[in-house]
């Protein structure tokens, strides 16, 4: 059927011997081929007892598998508050869109409803609003006399004394100058482009020197309610005037941030600002300005646990340094977890003492052991025992100065971006202005609302001229 009928006995054998040449081929590139394959499922045995070696012995078998990993049991879902979805805001003003006609044979169309909603947020072009006041005289015609409004009068709530600038444009140049952390060459760029209102550089700053001024009481008010306060965070950072280094120093409490600038970095300011009234604890890092205040005292472990994690960082190579300085955090996260309990006062007093005792006994090895890496630390702890587990007896302390590092950061960006001020009265207006305004932002008030409002009530308490 194939052909092979057709051909001659001499041809089959031909046939026959060229098929048994290829078999014989194909049977030597099959051998070759196992032997081939062997070699690599040995060396592939290898290789895994290898990997199985360096696993410490666990089995390497399928190692494109991950291993598995234990189940959990699924925590009940947290139901949500409410929707996260994005939320339409209330319309200043509605526009329907329909058609008045068919698009297909052209009949009049008529009522309808609403298929979607597309809401655009957008910001409108305004321009700056420029308003004449006109004061008119007037004659009485029964004593003669001759009558003009006070301008003080009149215009109260609107702008202060016979300024030219507006109370809510007063607000919003000291907004941008103290929370936008501005330039004031960029404020001009920002009024320019979206009112058309040219401004000098000038007449910026004296707006903010004027608003700190009408914020001078309210600023006095929140010094009191710095050394009124049951807990106060004090920080300090560098700052310059005119070229010259000093320092901005920060306090604060749940409700209140307080700023000043001094030239020095000694404890006579902490002692101006928190007085002789203030009677609760401060809370700080390990600067020795803050020893002046006899009262008690919080030293931040956030502080101290860098340092150590720095010392375990530079001593890789000691154990004995690491195993310290985990003893030490050990004592620290075991009287955290104190703060959490309901305990008695003497219970905490015992507990603080317990810790302080603890706490004495890692450090005693180390002191005035010049070799030591430790040495350092050790006696860093050993000076302010007394000052580091105060949040033990006393748990609405915090163990740490976080509030005033938070309170710091933004004068810090601020003086990376202006590079400080020129003048004593720009750094009393730049304290002035941050102690308010940070304030309000601690106190979720919206700033420039506050700021108009108390700019009104300065400008309001000035005595009026006589007519």
């Amino acid at each position: 059927m194939s052909g092979l009928d057709e051909l001659s006995r001499e041809e089959l054998i031909a046939l026959v011997l060229r098929l048994d040449e290829t078999v014989q081929t194909q049977k030597q590139r099959i051998a070759e081929q196992e032997a081939i394959v062997s070699r690599q499922a040995e060396r592939i045995a290898e290789l895994e007892d290898e990997v199985g070696r360096l696993r410490g012995g666990k089995s390497s078998a399928a190692l494109w598998i991950r291993p598995s990993v234990a189940k959990k049991e699924k925590a009940a879902r947290k139901k949500r508050k409410g929707l996260f979805a994005r939320k339409n805001l209330p319309a200043t003003r509605v526009i329907c869109h329909a058609l008045d006609k068919c698009p297909e044979c052209g009949r009049t169309l008529g009522e309808g409803s609403v298929k979607w909603r597309h809401q655009v947020v957008e910001l409108p072009q305004v321009a700056v609003e420029v308003t004449d006041h006109l004061f008119v005289e007037r004659r009485c015609g029964v004593c003669g006399k001759r009558w003009t409004p006070v301008s003080e009068v009149a215009l109260r709530g609107v702008v202060v004394g016979k300024k030219r600038f507006g109370i809510g444009l007063m607000s919003v140049i000291a907004h941008m100058k103290t929370i936008c952390r501005m330039p004031i060459a960029q404020i001009r760029r920002l009024l320019s482009a979206f009112f058309g209102l040219q401004i000098s550089a000038g007449e910026i700053a004296e707006i903010c020197h004027d608003v700190a001024e009408l914020g001078s009481s309210e600023y006095e008010a929140l010094l009191n309610g710095i050394r009124g306060s049951p807990v106060v965070h004090g920080d300090e950072t560098g700052w310059r005037e005119d070229g010259v280094n000093g320092y901005l120093w920060s306090f604060s409490s749940p409700e209140v941030r307080y700023y000043l600038y001094r030239k020095s970095r000694a404890g006579a300011v902490v002692t101006e600002v928190l007085g002789e009234t203030f009677a609760g604890t401060l809370v700080s890092d390990f600067l020795g300005s803050y020893n002046i205040y006899d009262g008690l005292k919080q030293r931040c472990w956030v502080h101290l646990g860098r340092d150590l994690e720095e010392l375990s960082e530079r001593n890789p190579e000691i154990p004995e340094v690491t195993g310290w300085v985990d003893a030490v955090m050990s004592i620290y996260h075991r009287a955290k977890q104190t703060t959490k309990k309901q305990l008695t006062e003497r219970e905490r007093i015992r507990l603080r003492c317990g810790f302080e005792d603890e706490l004495g006994r890692l450090c005693k090895p180390y002191l005035a052991v010049k070799s030591a890496p430790q040495r350092v630390l050790a006696e860093r702890m050993e000076w302010f025992m007394g000052e580091l587990f105060t949040f033990v007896e006393y748990p609405e302390v915090p163990s740490e100065n976080n509030a005033a590092e938070r309170a710091i950061r933004p004068a810090v960006v601020a003086r990376k971006i202006s590079g400080g001020t020129r003048s004593a009265r720009g750094s009393n207006t730049a304290s002035v202005l941050r102690s308010l305004f940070e304030t309000w932002t601690l106190q979720d008030r919206n700033t420039i609302d506050a700021c108009r409002e108390m700019i009104t009530r300065a400008a309001t308490a000035q005595p009026a001229p006589a007519q």
